[in-house]
């Protein structure tokens, strides 16, 4: 006889209809129990970092379609939809309140419960107060500690919600059965024990990561996350379990077919030991008993990591190994032992060699390509054609496919690097016969028909390339002419190459603040010359520090051709052949009225009204000096550090920006599980891994380090180092600047117009009566570029374009966190501020430490000037590092600033300031008003 124990309440949701969600517990009367639960479909696609459409659909402001997305995803069987607006380039929180808004108007779509999805607690709790019923936040976690998880908690306990739990903790993700248990036995117990949360309203997401992998770590994953799944509903009454179930089969991307078996063989298993609900495509998901018994077999050797059954001789191979050799079966495509090549063709079914060029070209295929251009040469030769006819031809055909496959979002940028590492190394193969051709004809006929040519470069006092490379490499790739003039180039030198090149386009790029008024004065310039005005040559502008909004409102109205902004790689090819094709002149009216529209709307945008300079300074940043007791360094001067251990750097690397370089989006680590991107993540990561093993044990680079420590005290906005602790020479007078706008009152209470000195001990008193306080300062400058130029000229010599962007990307990363081991050691040892200090990388990461670090050129400094004060007292030259005019750091790869060791110091960003303080700091620094303008131009 079955009898029913009474289990807790179940979950209860609501949008406007109501939902339950809930366990059975049965007992057969051995003392055996099951679950049985109703699998609840949360509908995933509307989610910008899941769908792509969805996500193109929001950044055009195409809400009704979206809101269409969201219907359709009921329609289907969504029990709960699942919304996530955290895309870089939008105001996540304005898109999740606008879409929820309208949600809320359309009782077809707001009858299922929502479930509101971000990274960010701002956008989750914006959301939360727009949603009707009773949702889900996804999700919170112990990563930042319990503290801020608490916090959270006891929120969505107010608003009424309930909480999807990730199984992440200080320590990090939790990726074995052990770990989830722990994580998630812990968060329960604070939730239900300290916070009063209902246990019904907890959902467990314990982790599901991709299988298959090949990575023998990764073999137990499905099976780890079952088992935990198992264990969550025995031991944590009421508690349910979700997750992210397209995780699961994310090694198969491409393949749906496999993707959908391994979705079912899943949650088939899942489901039985109590999944409650999970994130998935419903399209996505069969029915276990219709999969093709041979293909479910292997599926579940790989999601259950059992040892296959084999016949007698069979070769053994892994479970993953076993569902590749059915996988393309299952999708349709024949399939053999020589799949490998196959694109080569046999002597039954030979190809042709432009079909074997393309291949090489798409996948990035060096091996035969030597061979395949020798080939395609002899076939052109056979029919009275040039060597340069291999080049237009099969080779640009290739390279088109590659074009087109990357406009429609079916290639990533590192595939497209990759690809034109292939087509250098074929036109090299060919270069020897365009030359012997030329030396017996004079006039070899005609050129390549390009699309275009475009000069490009980085302007004077800018030293920073990788940005300006890759889109030189994408531009070429897209059968663009591209002369790249390399870093530092003045002017009148890009102008002159640019008449000589008769160039179609002019490329600008920079990464430091002072490179926008560079920019701006090239197109003065441009606007002056009667070359560049009559023909209206368009003008692009780069850089991370660059924007629409400058673009339009700073550089444009400089010069009448057309002057476009090019946010990344990825759009330059769409924006040269708009500036270029036929239509170029609606393109280019279409590109005006949109600038006129920013220039207008920056115009009317209400500005915080700003402050008199003595009136914010009345509204310091208030420390109570006479409660501080500094901490004395243990020496007072500077210290050299040469040849630092690469190694000892490793562990500091924060990979998160690594991707950026590629044009690849999403956070670290979860990007390498990104449905998107997440594949080439993976490949782009492992040779980055690669390349720095390589790096390290060769010592391709060298990476020194100057750092001081010297007697500071503050004198108004300034911070005045001294030589020793006589404190009667100065060292160094760093002149700071101050927040000016109108503060907002928090608690009755005015939040402060901050300046750096305020974290830095006064030298008077308010009666300006010397203080007495001892308070310290440190700055350093460290690089890990010395010998990347030697190496990247190797692998450009080499027509390497991908392995030197890679070298320059990775010595980048290497140098901040050579930055961030530096620091470290001033806080734990050198100076000794936090000497008991003890973070995980990614508190670290977080900026989790007491203390700053602020840099010149940054939000709260953006004055570079103080880099040279800073160069000449710890003299840089000694470990290779200089200043170019516009005070960019050579080598690229360098980092400099100061420590700042007081417990309230924070960063800031300074903002808009006023005339008055520019006047005022001019006078300071005993400089002429005008020459402060270049330097301060953002703030102005």
């Amino acid at each position: 006889m079955t009898t029913l124990h009474t289990a807790v309440p179940p979950m209860k949701l609501s949008g406007l209809e109501p939902v339950r969600i809930g366990v059975t517990v049965t007992d057969d009367g051995t003392g055996t129990s099951a679950v049985q639960a109703t699998f609840v479909n949360i509908g995933e696609r509307t989610n910008v970092t899941g769908s792509k459409a969805f996500a193109r659909m929001i950044l055009n402001g195409e809400y009704e379609q979206a809101l269409a997305v969201a219907r359709q995803q009921v329609e289907n069987g969504a029990q709960i939809i699942d919304i996530n607006m955290d895309e870089a380039m939008l105001d996540s929180l304005a898109a999740m309140v606008r879409f929820l808004n309208l949600i809320a108007s359309e009782p077809d779509i707001a009858r299922v419960p929502i479930m509101i999805d971000s990274s960010k607690w701002s956008v989750i709790e914006a959301g939360l107060r727009c949603i009707q019923g009773k949702g889900i936040v996804n999700s919170i976690s112990m990563k930042e500690g319990l503290g801020e998880f608490k916090r959270q908690a006891k929120l969505i306990k107010r608003y009424g919600a309930a909480a999807v739990v990730m199984a992440f903790d200080e320590k990090g993700q939790a990726d074995t059965y052990q770990r989830k248990v722990e994580i998630c036995e812990r968060a329960y117990r604070v939730l239900v024990d300290e916070v009063g949360f209902a246990p019904e309203d907890i959902i467990f997401d314990p982790n599901i990561f991709a299988i298959a992998t090949g990575i023998e770590e990764h073999d137990n994953y499905a099976v780890d996350f079952i088992n935990a799944t198992r264990w969550i509903k025995a031991n944590l009454p009421g508690a349910k379990v979700s997750g992210g179930v397209s995780n699961v089969s994310f090694s198969f991307r491409g393949n749906d077919p496999v993707r959908e078996a391994i979705h079912t063989v899943f949650l088939y298993h899942a489901i039985q030991a109590g999944m409650d609900m999970g994130i998935v495509n419903a399209g996505m998901v069969g029915v276990y008993d219709d999969l093709e018994p041979t293909l479910r077999e292997r599926v579940e050797d790989v999601v259950l990591n059992r040892t296959p059954k084999y016949k007698e001789g069979e070769q053994h191979l892994t479970p993953g190994e076993r569902l590749i050799e059915v996988a393309d079966a299952a999708r349709g495509a024949a399939k053999d032992d020589s799949a490998k090549l196959a694109w080569r063709g046999t002597p039954d079914a030979p190809v042709s060699v432009s079909h074997k060029l393309s291949h090489a070209l798409v996948h990035g295929i060096t091996e035969f390509i030597n061979e395949d251009t020798e080939a395609a040469y002899q076939e052109v030769l056979t029919r009275g054609g040039r060597p340069l006819h291999v080049i237009e031809g099969p080779l640009m055909d290739g390279m088109n496919v590659v074009g087109d496959l990357f406009g429609q979002g079916k290639m990533f940028l590192p595939q497209v690097v990759k690809s034109a590492r292939v087509m250098k190394q074929a036109v090299a193969h060919l270069i020897p016969y365009i030359e012997e051709e030329k030396r017996l004809q004079e006039a070899a006929g005609e050129d390549v028909k390009t699309k275009g040519k475009i000069v490009i470069a980085t302007v004077k006092g800018d030293v920073h390339d990788i940005g300006k490379n890759i889109v030189t490499v994408v531009l070429q790739c897209n059968n663009f002419d591209v002369v790249n003039m390399g870093v530092m180039v003045p002017c009148h030198e890009i102008l002159a190459r640019a008449k000589v090149e008769g160039a179609d386009i002019i490329g600008l790029s920079g990464l430091i603040t002072p490179s926008l008024e560079e920019m701006q004065y090239v197109a003065g310039e441009m606007q002056k010359d009667d070359y560049f005005r009559m023909r209206k040559i368009p003008l692009l502008i780069g850089g991370a520090t660059c924007s629409r909004v400058h673009t339009a409102v700073k550089i444009a109205p400089h010069y009448e051709g057309p002057v476009v902004y090019v946010p990344d790689a990825s759009r330059s090819v769409g924006v040269a052949q708009g500036l270029l094709s036929d239509q170029a002149a609606q393109y280019i009216d279409e590109l005006n009225a949109d600038y006129a529209k920013v220039r207008e709307q920056h115009a009317n945008k209400k500005q915080t009204p700003l402050l008199p300079l003595a009136k914010a300074r009345a509204n310091a940043a208030h420390i109570d000096w006479a409660a501080f007791q500094p901490t004395l360094p243990k020496f007072i001067g500077k210290r050299v550090f040469k040849n630092f251990d690469l190694a000892e750097l490793e562990p500091y690397i924060d990979w998160g920006p690594f991707f950026q370089t590629w044009d690849l989006a999403g956070p670290f680590p979860a990007i390498l599980k990104d449905e998107v991107v997440g594949t080439e993540a993976q490949r782009v990561f492992s040779d980055g891994k690669r390349m720095l093993k390589r790096l390290i044990e060769g010592r391709w680079l060298q990476a020194h380090a100057l750092m001081g420590l010297y007697p500071a005290n503050s004198v108004g906005d300034d911070i005045v180092l001294w030589t020793d602790e006589t404190r009667s020479q100065r060292a160094l007078t760093w002149h700071g600047l101050r927040q000016q706008t109108e503060k907002p009152l928090r608690d009755g209470v005015q939040n402060p117009n901050r300046c750096l000195s305020d974290f830095v001990a006064p030298l008077n008193d308010a009666q300006g009566k010397p203080s007495g306080l001892q308070d310290h300062v440190g700055l350093f400058a460290v690089t890990a570029g010395v010998g990347v130029d030697a190496k990247e000229k190797y692998f450009m010599d080499d027509h390497d374009d991908y392995s030197a962007i890679m070298l320059k990307a990775l010595a980048d990363r290497l140098a901040e966190a050579f930055a961030e081991c530096m620091h470290a050691r001033v806080r734990r040892d050198l100076w000794g501020y936090a000497a008991a200090e003890q973070l995980s990388f990614e508190e670290l990461i977080k900026e989790k430490y007491q203390g700053i670090r602020p840099a010149p050129g940054y939000p709260a400094c953006p004055d570079h000037s103080v880099k040279k004060q800073m160069f000449d007292l710890l003299q840089c030259q000694d470990i290779g590092m200089t200043l170019t005019e516009s005070m960019a750091m050579t080598p690229a790869a360098s980092v400099s600033g100061f420590y700042l060791a007081h417990p309230e110091a924070t960063y800031f960003n300074v903002g808009r300031i006023g005339d008055d303080q520019v006047q005022d700091l001019a006078k300071r620094q005993g400089v002429d008003d005008k020459d402060l303008l270049r330097l301060l131009a953002p703030n102005l």
